[in-house]
């Protein structure tokens, strides 16, 4: 028994119509479905809502709920901003800065292209304030993650026991510390 790949994942927006225009617009998704019911199914609980789902690439679907009865939104304030996000990959560099350059045309504030040694992104906010990420894979991604996956086991046990970071991969961003 294996799980074959993510159905969907949600989301909650402040409107529906609006998050369904801008991913179309900004990120070139196609929108697919929408579904709206006054009562949960899964808990029969009294409340509208509108359930709208996008295809992000190869029928990985991004879904948001409206939820209109509901108090505003809002995010984990105990989380910082940087930590939840949504990330998309593109193809390669060109993609990534194509974005990028679309993007910031549209009017979005586009943080990077911050390289993580073995991808490179951007990052910016969608309408409902939940931060984007789209990521292209370094050219030597491969032998990177052939040297980080011999490590990994031995870096979570060491960050279990330790709760400090591991220095096995740190290798991973030497030029940004002048480790050249």
């Amino acid at each position: 028994m294996k799980l074959e790949q993510i159905h969907h994942v949600a989301y909650r927006c402040k409107d529906a119509k609006e998050t369904v225009n801008w991913y179309v617009k900004n990120l070139k998704m196609d929108f697919v479905l929408a579904i709206a019911e006054d009562k949960v199914p899964s808990t029969h609980e009294p409340d509208p809502y509108m359930h709208i789902f996008l295809n992000a690439g190869n029928d990985n679907i991004l879904a948001f709920f409206e939820l209109p009865t509901k108090a505003p939104m809002s995010r984990d304030l105990n989380t910082p901003i940087w930590v939840q996000h949504i990330a998309f990959k593109v193809k390669d560099r060109a993609a990534l800065l194509e974005y990028k350059a679309h993007l910031e045309a549209n009017g979005i504030e586009v943080l990077g292209v911050t390289d993580h040694s073995i991808f490179h992104s951007i990052y910016f906010f969608d309408p409902n304030g939940h931060r984007i990420e789209l990521a292209c894979p370094d050219p030597n991604a491969e032998a990177m993650h052939k040297r980080l996956d011999a490590v990994k086991w031995d870096m979570l046990e060491e960050w279990s026991r330790t709760k400090k970071a591991p220095k096995h991969a740190d290798w991973l961003h030497a030029k940004e510390l002048g480790k050249h």
